[in-house]
């Protein structure tokens, strides 16, 4: 009964955290941008297999005609990945407005204004073995993922200033009636929008003198570059994999836990390996969002695809047989909740240890795998509901060795879950819902999308 409570109090608090304002800012911004990465990253694909003279299609003679529609591609990758950051500080800013109540596009174009004003607008380049100075440009270092902790922190502070500014009725103009409402709340926002953007732009401007240092190189040397580091360890991916998978065990979503510190991080590594792979530079992130689905997240969390196989082996209760059948369809796409909540994996004593521990293996294998050069390095950003084999073969622009190395991950994860389906076999698992009273208060703190 105490670790029931205990479960209980987790999982609240994990509710809690979930539900707060920044986190699902964060998580709903991220979200909407998948399909924008995933467009850049396929323009990259097209680009190099495709559009290429040298590697792709294009050397073909009767298809050379193809070099000329490159900058199509290139100019798809640039607006998408090389603006990543652009593009996440407007829905964050967005979001948060949202939640404010400050309905509309504006909060988000307040945040990407703002945090343009504390970044430097002039660049010096190295031309002819003498510097010059290039004004009214902004670096792509401050567009593309280097900058998005920067543009989290400035979205957030920014519309929050926004909203706070806009509350003090001293600060609003006050418009006649007769006034149209669009014009009166643009006239009403004219105070507040002054103040925000130029309290921004001087704070930035004041650690500038004060430090000698940009606010986004304070923020990437200190925040993003070291949870980079050791994001791209495999220690660091693993311990994160380790929680989302006790999460679930608990009751609780897992994914959606982790998601604020996942996302940012490893979506941001493969937008750089997909600025490498397009640029025919070396590819130097193993570890990136790509890396998560193909190899640790086969069939859904847990890999629960090689539970599926060994109930299929040696499964001998009908009851998880038939959860088996129904599932296999939406495993082959990654989608495991007819698993997860159908056997049940949550608070199941023997089925949540191959869980936890299947997914460590397989990443682990596909680490070293990837490492050695046997597997490709993940350069294109795939749907995470892409069947195994094919994303693999894709997110590597066609690296058998992922597709073997997927391979491998699913027998192993197969193996590692066959004694627990025989252990499984004498043992009824299954509950109904009404069985206890402590059973249907550990369901009420499950989290969901």
């Amino acid at each position: 009964m105490e670790n029931n409570k205990w479960i209980i109090m987790l999982g609240n608090m994990a509710t809690k955290i979930n539900g707060y304002k920044y986190i699902i800012a964060i998580k709903n911004a991220f979200t909407a941008l998948i399909p924008v990465i995933i467009t850049g990253a396929f323009a990259t694909l097209f680009s190099n297999m495709v559009f290429d003279s040298t590697n792709g299609l294009a050397q073909i003679d009767a298809l050379a005609f193809l070099e000329g529609l490159k900058p199509i591609s290139q100019a798809i990758n640039y607006a998408t990945m090389n603006m990543l950051t652009i593009s996440a500080v407007f829905l964050i800013g967005m979001e948060i407005g949202n939640l404010n109540k400050e309905s509309g596009y504006f909060p988000g174009l307040l945040a990407v204004i703002s945090y343009i004003t504390v970044n430097p607008t002039t660049l010096e380049l190295l031309v002819n073995d003498k510097m010059q100075v290039v004004e009214n440009v902004l670096s792509r270092n401050y567009t593309d993922t280097k900058g998005l902790f920067l543009g989290m922190f400035i979205a957030i502070a920014s519309v929050e200033l926004f909203t706070w500014l806009g509350r003090q009725d001293k600060l609003n103009i006050k418009m006649p009636d007769s006034v149209p409402p669009n014009v009166s709340r643009s006239f009403s926002a004219l105070i507040p929008t002054i103040l925000t953007i130029t309290i921004i732009a001087s704070a930035g401007f004041a650690i500038f003198r004060i430090t000698g240092m940009y606010l986004y190189d304070i923020i990437y040397t200190i925040v993003q570059a070291p949870l980079e580091s050791v994001m791209q360890g495999l220690p660091g991916v693993l311990i994160l994999m380790f929680v989302a998978q006790f999460f679930w065990v608990i009751g609780i979503h897992g994914n959606q836990m982790i998601k604020p510190i996942r996302e940012p991080l490893l979506l941001a590594s493969i937008a750089v390996n997909t600025d490498a792979f397009n640029a025919g530079k070396e590819i130097p992130n193993i570890i990136n969002m790509p890396f998560w689905d193909m190899y640790m997240n086969i069939g859904g969390s847990g890999v629960t695809i090689g539970l599926l196989f060994a109930i299929f082996i040696v499964g001998k209760r009908d009851d998880m047989k038939e959860i088996a059948k129904l599932s296999m369809g939406p495993s082959i796409f990654n989608i495991n909740e007819p698993v997860i909540f159908g056997m049940p994996i949550m608070l199941n004593p023997i089925l949540a240890i191959p869980f936890i521990v299947t997914p460590l293996v397989t990443g682990v294998i596909g680490y070293v795998a990837t490492y050695i050069g046997f597997a490709g390095k993940a350069v294109v950003m795939i749907p995470w509901t892409t069947p195994p084999f094919i994303s693999a073969y894709l997110a590597t622009a066609g690296s058998i060795g992922a597709v073997v190395t997927q391979l491998i991950c699913i027998v192993v994860s197969t193996l590692i879950y066959l004694p627990f389906v025989k252990i499984s076999n004498s043992r009824q698992l299954v509950e109904e819902p009404s069985q206890t009273v402590e059973n249907k208060e550990l369901t009420e703190v499950t989290v969901h999308d």
